[in-house]
């Protein structure tokens, strides 16, 4: 049985950055990777043209240093989200066209909007990043739903259907899912609402030139030796200062093994002796948000002769919110469109056919019946990939944080953990991937 000082399981941004740690402190160390490539959450489809589009996380934005320094590592250059001319809003069956950030909204409503989005992030500015269950009245903000909260904040209807497209725009989820706690932390730990949000000064500020995997592929090719790929872990057990890792076809052990995968996925793996009670917990209580991420690709970018900018929001219908994500020199026309929350599990449902049906309508009522004959078409679903099962993050429902909250990132045994899902700093971004990847390796090199 092969013996070494480490072994990291997921291939994502977190599991690559732990590795090529370990390997410059000198480490014995192999990655582990059930898919048949790198990257995890983050996939770009390159087609034959040489066009391509991010089936998973996509942008880059100010404050996320750690993917911007990877990225001018290895020479992938970023260009800004195509934002010139206007958005579009399509709401109690009017459509209106505006610009700015500021959508055309009755005045009681905007100013009971802005108000809640001000409230939320004076709040967040309270949050413990490495602790949310040390937050001020902790207790309280856990047991409230983020629909509860804002049902609380928000007199103005319309005001609350903003709020919640924007809500799961961010987090992939509908508000009742979500621990008003969990949404505080979620918003520090990426800067404020307002960053979240917006495109200029945004978490959507730029894309990255060939898409968001270049750079994790372009870090996996500089020790390709040291990665397994269709390698699924079944299996980890420690038994004194080893721990052993079991697959189907392998069995190798190490002193040390870093889990990098969304919580809900480590706990699908068998251990021996079994989790802390605690860990288990938290491993049933963190459900991945779900999304479909639909495309159209046409010739050119047509909305922009229009004066449109390709930046959407509805709440009628699956898609709720669109982007323009044709490539850096306007040779295509790609248009984007959210499926979110709940309305991705009703879009499940439907068949392919009715799927690109709706879709394509969505588009023709924002950008005129052009948009309904793309020259393809495609769509993607994170909740059925089997190990992924869900899209953007992790997410803790009411209670989890203040019960369970402890075990995210606290180590068992020999066996850490890492993951988007554990960072202090962009939890949930590729950002956040990364720099707990970091900390998982210091954790190990401590020792």
């Amino acid at each position: 049985m092969q013996t070494y000082d480490a072994i990291v399981v997921g291939a994502g941004y977190a599991g690559l950055t732990a590795t090529r740690e370990l390997l410059r402190a000198g480490k014995k160390v192999i990655l582990l990777e059930a898919r048949d490539r790198v990257g995890g959450r983050v996939h770009t489809q390159y087609f034959e043209d040489g066009s391509y589009v991010d089936l998973g996380a996509a942008w880059v934005g100010p404050t996320q240093d750690k993917i911007y320094a990877l990225a001018k590592e290895f020479g992938v250059q970023t260009f800004p989200t195509f934002d010139e001319g206007k958005s579009t809003l399509y709401f109690n069956n009017k459509l209106k066209y505006y610009k700015g950030i500021i959508p055309p909204l009755p005045i009681g409503a905007l100013l009971s909007l802005d108000m809640a989005i001000k409230r939320m992030n004076k709040l967040s500015k309270t949050v413990d990043l490495q602790n949310p269950w040390k937050t001020p009245n902790a207790a309280y903000y856990d047991s409230l739903t983020l629909a509860a909260w804002m049902d609380k904040q928000m007199s103005f209807k319309t005001a609350k259907v903003m709020f919640k497209l924007a809500a799961e725009a961010i987090w992939a989820a509908d508000p009742n899912e979500i621990s008003m706690l969990h949404a505080l932390f979620y918003t520090r730990s990426g800067g404020d609402l307002d960053k979240l949000m917006n495109v200029k000064n945004g978490a959507q500020e730029e894309r990255l030139v060939g898409g968001a995997a270049q750079p994790a592929l372009r870090l996996a090719d500089t020790f390709k030796e040291y990665i397994r790929l269709n390698s699924i872990v079944r299996s980890i057990s420690q038994e004194g200062e080893v721990v052993t890792v079991k697959g189907d076809g392998f069995e190798l052990a190490a002193s040390k093994v870093i889990v990098a995968l969304p919580p809900m996925l480590a706990g699908r793996i068998q251990y021996a002796p079994l989790m802390p009670a605690n860990r288990e917990q938290l491993t049933q209580r963190m459900p991945m948000g779900n999304v479909w991420k639909t495309y159209a690709i046409y010739d050119k970018p047509f909305w922009r002769e229009d004066g449109l900018n390709g930046l959407a929001a509805t709440n009628d219908g699956y898609v709720t919110v669109t982007f323009d994500n044709s490539p850096k020199d306007a040779s295509k026309g790609i248009m984007m469109g959210f499926v979110l929350g709940n309305q991705a599990k009703a879009f499940a449902r439907l068949t392919p056919e009715e799927r690109k049906a709706t879709v394509l309508n969505t588009f023709a009522r924002f950008y005129g019946e052009k948009a309904r004959q793309p020259v393809q078409y495609l769509d993607h679903s994170w909740a059925e990939e089997e190990f992924t099962r869900g899209c953007y993050a992790g997410l803790m429902p009411t209670g989890a944080w203040t019960s369970v909250g402890k075990a995210l990132r606290e180590p068992v045994g020999n066996i850490h953990w890492a993951g988007t899902e554990t960072a202090d700093v962009w939890n949930g971004y590729i950002d956040g991937a990364i720099r707990s990847g970091e900390r998982a390796a210091k954790e190990i090199l401590a020792f």
